[in-house]
């Protein structure tokens, strides 16, 4: 009965695909062949006239009907993963079934091409859905001893996916180093994941949402990225509502620190005029992108990077006066602009949040950021920044510098302390063509100029 289970057809074609992956099996298959080839050629040849030929060609026919159903048997047996058994009774006992009783059956195991080390493991789904096989992830990994960081639909709804990792336990610290900075064009290193570094490539997201409870390293992680973008050359945006004491002297000089709100809108005015002339310099001189631009012109264009520590506080109007809710109006409208259009003219958003608040953030921004990471935090706040819970689901309570991003793999941002190692933090003092944008001298000023901490307007 359980042999009917197993999806015959299936298996068939899973068994072919292993015949043209594996020459081993192929051999032993051609092998099979060539045996009753061989038996059946010398069987006919010595099949004789009248009542015994007739008995001898029943033989021949009965012997050819063996060799097809073994060839089959062969495929069925190439296309039954091992341990399938052992994965459906603990399926069974973290109660991953459809409503019925059934249980998703393991199609096939393979090794990952572009990952070493990772295994890709296909099931034949049962009509349940990806939510459910989120929600029962931890569960999944420890009736698999493995860690999953990824799980998606196949070619249908009909096929699961589960890109694993053998368990181990990640660091509960690792300090950054300069030798972690990768070489490609603003790729930015988060840190370590089970298998390999975890990396976001601006050039195909251009934009990040991080979120994360007090006490995460949210923080820690949004200087992270920061510092990689001034190495990299780009122009780097911090609002801080806090007067910037959060961030060492070394940021200061490095970059614009934004401090009171109408200092933000002005910042962002200057930005979405300045992706409105890259739009004319990219079309009339026929790129579609920034990295194509610069490829092709020695005058480059540099990335400009707005960065918010805490975006729920800017965009919140509770309690403000009508002028104060029509100034965050207009911030909101830049940052949706910048969100929708930045991306091909090197203009990004890395905005962080705790505050588990969907209401907030609006739809339109939200909607085109494509990374987003989440540390420690509860159901509510995995829900806004993942769509999922796994987040509150994957992350310890406890833990700090831990993070899960969109995709479901968990990893251990990099520790970077900018008080510690100021000199980590490039000079870097280009931000747009135009002298518009704070200068240097500016930027020292602002540097000096502290708010209490709370939103500042006016």
């Amino acid at each position: 009965m359980i042999f009917f289970k197993l999806n015959i057809p299936s298996r068939m074609k899973q068994g072919l695909v292993e015949l043209r992956r594996s020459p081993c099996k192929l051999g032993i298959f051609i092998l099979y062949l060539l045996f009753w080839i061989r038996h059946l050629y010398l069987t006919k040849a010595v099949t004789a006239t009248g009542l015994t030929g007739i008995i001898e060609h029943a033989k021949w026919f009965l012997m050819l009907f063996y060799s097809f159903v073994g060839c089959i048997f062969i495929l069925i047996m190439l296309g039954i993963p091992l341990h399938i058994y052992k994965i459906k009774h603990s399926f069974a006992t973290i109660g991953l079934k459809n409503s019925t009783g059934e249980i998703p059956s393991l199609l096939n195991c393979e090794k990952s091409k572009k990952t070493p080390g990772m295994k890709i493991l296909y099931f034949q789904n049962c009509g349940i859905p990806l939510e459910t096989w989120h929600d029962k992830s931890s569960a999944i990994e420890a009736a698999l001893n493995v860690r999953i960081t990824r799980i998606d639909y196949g070619d249908s709804f009909h096929e699961v996916i589960l890109e694993t990792a053998p368990y181990r336990k990640l660091p509960e610290q690792i300090r950054w180093k300069d030798k972690y900075l990768s070489e490609k064009d603003f790729e930015l290193v988060l840190g370590t994941g089970y298998l390999q570094n975890i990396i976001v490539d601006l050039n195909k997201v251009p934009h990040i949402l991080l979120g994360g409870s007090t006490g995460s390293g949210k923080s820690v992680l949004l200087k992270l990225l920061l510092m990689q973008s001034i190495k990299k050359g780009a122009s780097v945006y911090i609002a801080d509502f806090k007067g910037g004491v959060d961030f060492s002297p070394a940021w200061h000089e490095n970059c614009t620190i934004i401090t009171a709100v109408t200092e933000l809108l002005n910042v962002l005015v200057i930005l979405t005029d300045e992706l409105q002339n890259r739009k004319i310099l990219l079309r009339e001189s026929g790129c579609t992108n920034l990295t194509e631009y610069n490829a092709t012109h020695e005058k480059h264009l540099k990335r400009c990077i707005f960065a918010c520590d805490e975006v729920a506080e800017v965009l919140d109007k509770t309690g403000l006066t009508k002028e104060q809710k029509e100034l965050v109006t207009k911030i909101e409208g830049k940052l949706s602009i910048i969100a929708r259009q930045g991306r091909a003219f090197g203009i990004h958003l890395i905005l962080a949040t705790q505050r588990p608040d969907a209401n907030i953030l609006s739809g339109q921004i939200r909607n085109n950021i494509g990374y987003r990471i989440c540390g420690r935090s509860d159901y509510v706040l995995s829900q806004i920044i993942l769509d999922n819970t796994e987040a509150a689901n994957k992350i310890p309570k406890d833990s700090q510098g831990l993070f899960i991003n969109h995709e479901g793999i968990v990893f251990r941002a990099f520790y970077f302390d900018d008080w510690e190692n100021p000199e980590s933090i490039n000079e870097t003092y280009v931000i747009l063509e135009d002298d518009e944008i704070y200068d240097k001298n500016k930027r020292r000023k602002a540097a000096q100029t502290y708010v209490p901490v709370q939103r500042k307007y006016g």
